[in-house]
């Protein structure tokens, strides 16, 4: 169960990390922290950070990356990631019928914070763009679906291990609610998204299938909130 506690301390010790470095040198420049270019660098350093602490997890308990899942896709693999947007669609609508019928207190409008206060231009959309659908499928399905998912399996059936991790990768999303408390229907979101991203795992051997439904997933709430809408949070 190694996987489970360093997999947590991965996470917010790289989020603890990059707030400090790039909150300090924000501060130094008189930058504004919440501007794109900053946030960005945040965003950039922890999942960097999330991906160099599993890189050397796998090298403290000689395990290959191959073993988490990270092998080359095949072409079919790509097109399940692609069909699987269906599924978890469904999912999650069920889901939430299901949940709002048990708790119809349960605000499904409630808006997640991305970090972003404002994106204008064409640098500050690439910037968010990398920002929220290249770095963090990357970065999350390394360490979830990957080295956790993976270390889990070794203790626990699958289908306990594919909860554990979806609630786990759920709960971590519950700040995104900011200053509004608990992002309960995100964390009902994600963890839909990590159950089917768990399947990806499995029915495909690798994480490519994994990564890009969730880049897909992303990349459906950048348009959303940054091409069609008004380019602000």
């Amino acid at each position: 169960m190694a996987s489970l506690g360093s997999t947590v301390g991965i996470f917010f010790g790289a989020q603890a990390v990059a707030a400090v470095v790039v909150g300090a040198g924000a501060t130094a420049m008189h930058r504004n922290t919440n501007s794109v270019g900053v946030q960005f660098l945040f965003g950039a350093l922890a999942d960097g950070l999330v991906v160099a602490g599993v890189m050397l997890m796998l090298r403290w308990l000689r395990w290959h990356w191959t073993d988490i899942g990270l092998r080359v896709p095949k072409i079919r693999h790509l097109i399940f990631g692609l069909l699987a947007a269906v599924p978890y669609y469904i999912l999650y609508t069920l889901i939430v019928v299901t949940v709002t019928a048990v708790v119809p207190s349960l605000n499904v409008g409630e808006k997640q914070q991305l970090g972003f206060s404002s994106v204008h231009g064409a640098l500050s959309m690439v910037l968010a763009f990398l920002s929220l659908v290249v770095f963090p499928p990357l970065a999350e399905e390394i360490a979830m679906r990957g080295f956790l998912y993976t270390g889990l399996k070794k203790w626990l059936p699958r289908f306990a291990a594919a909860l554990l991790v979806s609630a786990l990768f759920g709960a971590a999303h519950l700040t995104e609610g900011g200053a509004a408390g608990p992002l309960w229907i995100g964390a009902i979101d994600t963890f839909t998204l990590s159950l089917v991203l768990v399947f990806l795992r499995e029915k495909t051997g690798n994480l490519w299938a994994g990564i890009l439904l969730h880049a897909l997933k992303n990349a459906v709430a950048y348009v959303t909130l940054f091409v069609i809408g008004t380019h602000s949070v």
